[in-house]
């Protein structure tokens, strides 16, 4: 990950964050919308909704990102995160960039005395469950995860 930094990403980051954030939704099948994007960054950074950690060379590009949500576990009675969004550009993967973001994601979460972080992925994504894995994330083997949409 040579030539690589991790830092926290602030509201004027925004832009070139959203870049790859859109990169990210076209990963997951959504259409590309930079402004929706933009916006969506920017509020959960104004609201303190959610903690960027970003990838940056040393051009100043942004080539990698994660996204943690604040929530809570109510059985152990203590904060966490939800790792929620963990991206790197097609070009610069393979190189240790999503390694190095989950590890700095861990050590913010330490750091700010959050007792667990949480993460799901696509059971087809065989290749970042080998990371999480080889990483010490332990996969759930009890539970499973439902969401339902909410119209209204």
């Amino acid at each position: 990950m040579n030539n690589i930094s991790i830092k926290l990403a602030q509201i004027p980051d925004i832009s070139k964050i959203a870049l790859l954030f859109d990169a990210y939704r076209q990963f997951y099948e959504q259409a590309s919308d930079i402004e929706l994007a933009t916006n969506f960054l920017r509020l959960r950074l104004k609201n303190n909704e959610s903690v960027i950690l970003m990838a940056e060379n040393n051009n100043q590009q942004i080539v990698g990102f994660c996204q943690l949500y604040p929530s809570f576990c109510s059985v152990i009675a203590k904060p966490t995160y939800v790792l929620s969004d963990l991206f790197v550009d097609s070009e610069m993967r393979n190189l240790g960039i999503g390694r190095g973001l989950l590890e700095a994601a861990h050590q913010y979460a330490a750091n700010n005395k959050v007792a667990r972080l949480e993460l799901t992925t696509a059971k087809d994504n065989v290749i970042a469950q080998a990371l999480y894995e080889a990483m010490g994330w332990v996969r759930d083997e009890i539970f499973y995860t439902y969401h339902k949409t909410v119209r209204g």
